[in-house]
């Protein structure tokens, strides 16, 4: 049954409602943002359901799984925005065959319900960009209503505006292009992106490590785009390291220079793996001109884990593939929205790839973020 799975503890529920995470009133066609927190602590309340070390699992939703629309299906999202303009929630269609690349949008991230019709992402001459053209990662909404969207495929950043013609393409460093022509591997590039910073700044995530960068393959970099005039452009890059096996899909801004950043993976055998970590900017050396983060590990960002997600309760999910929790699927997309006194609202959504296998999937968490 495809319909709103969403589940939570009865501890949980107890907690959420006047602690630490409180669950939002359900959303009506006008309300999508994330109600008020609690106060963590308050006696006679039980704990929820952990995400060590930092985190609870709220709940998750199952409702735009495989959902079809006017003869079109939901599928394959790999990011979370939030456009302040429509109050609506905004996520992009990575890639599918030769479907349009379009942007589909949504209220309730309790209980998902498409709103509208979907937004087709053209070139400047008005051609669709499709799964052949485009594989679009990573989106993020603009101060003045535009979509920026990362690319995988050159990798490239794209500015389109509201009504979906691209407008302008930031520049990206030829060493992160795909091999050979630079050192970047196939799908592994800008994978993430967020608004930063007011929106005076975009900050894009590898997911994979460049070729210059050695060493035992767990050096990434972040590009920070800087508002110039009426768009961005390049300021520095910031040096990150993922713990061994794992990819970075995902990065957010979620304070001023603080960011969440999802590490992933997946085997056969154990199915997805996420953790989330938290960093600091603030006094994050330029790595522009370093050419091999290996050499230079000492100025990468200094991490802190937020959850190990894979160790949540699953919360009564179930699993189309083989996972050590079924609440795992592959998540991909992120969005913290603040609460009270240093506690978030973090929600996953995962990419099902247009398979059968695969789920798409709203996880909600409470976090307490640094």
């Amino acid at each position: 049954m495809l319909g709103d799975r969403t589940r939570s503890y009865a501890a949980a529920a107890a907690l959420l409602t006047a602690a630490s995470f409180a669950v939002p009133p359900a959303a009506s066609a006008d309300s999508a943002r994330p109600g008020h927190v609690g106060h963590p602590g308050h006696p006679g309340h039980s704990r929820p359901a952990s995400c060590p070390p930092s985190a609870a699992a709220l709940g998750y939703s199952d409702a735009l799984d495989k959902r079809v629309i006017d003869g079109v299906e939901i599928g394959g999202l790999s990011d979370i925005a939030y456009d302040a303009r429509s109050h609506r929630y905004v996520s992009s269609v990575d890639n599918h065959a030769d479907d349009p690349s379009r942007l589909w949008f949504y209220r309730d991230l309790t209980a998902p319900t498409p709103v509208g019709d979907p937004l087709v992402l053209t070139q400047r001459d008005g051609t669709p960009y499709t799964g052949q053209t485009a594989d679009f990662e990573g989106l993020a909404v603009l101060p003045d209503g535009g979509y920026a969207v990362s690319d995988e495929v050159e990798p490239s950043i794209r500015i389109f505006s509201r009504s979906g013609r691209e407008r302008a393409t930031l520049p990206v460093p030829a060493r992160f292009a795909v091999a050979p022509a630079g050192e970047a591997q196939e799908n592994a590039t800008l994978e993430g992106l967020t608004l930063a910073d007011g929106g005076r700044e975009l900050v894009a995530s590898m997911e994979g490590t460049l070729s210059g960068d050695t060493g035992d393959g767990t050096f990434r970099r972040l590009l920070v785009y800087t508002r110039h005039g009426d768009g961005y452009r390049l300021g520095k890059q910031v040096g990150y390291r993922v713990e061994p096996g794992m990819r970075i899909p995902e990065i957010q801004e979620y304070a001023p220079d603080r960011f969440l950043v999802m590490e992933a993976s997946w085997s056969a055998e154990v199915g997805n793996r996420i953790q989330l970590y938290a960093i600091d900017t603030r006094h994050a050396a330029d790595v522009s001109r370093v050419g091999d983060l290996a050499g230079e590990a000492r100025l990468v960002v200094h991490k802190r884990l937020v959850s190990d997600v894979t160790s949540c309760p699953d919360l009564g999910a179930t699993a189309k593939e083989t996972q050590i929790n079924p609440l795992m699927d592959n998540y991909e997309g992120m969005i913290a929205t603040p609460q009270q006194h240093g506690h978030y609202q973090v929600t996953l959504i995962s990419d099902d790839n247009f398979g059968a296998s695969q789920t798409t999937r709203l996880l909600r968490l409470g976090a307490r973020l640094p």
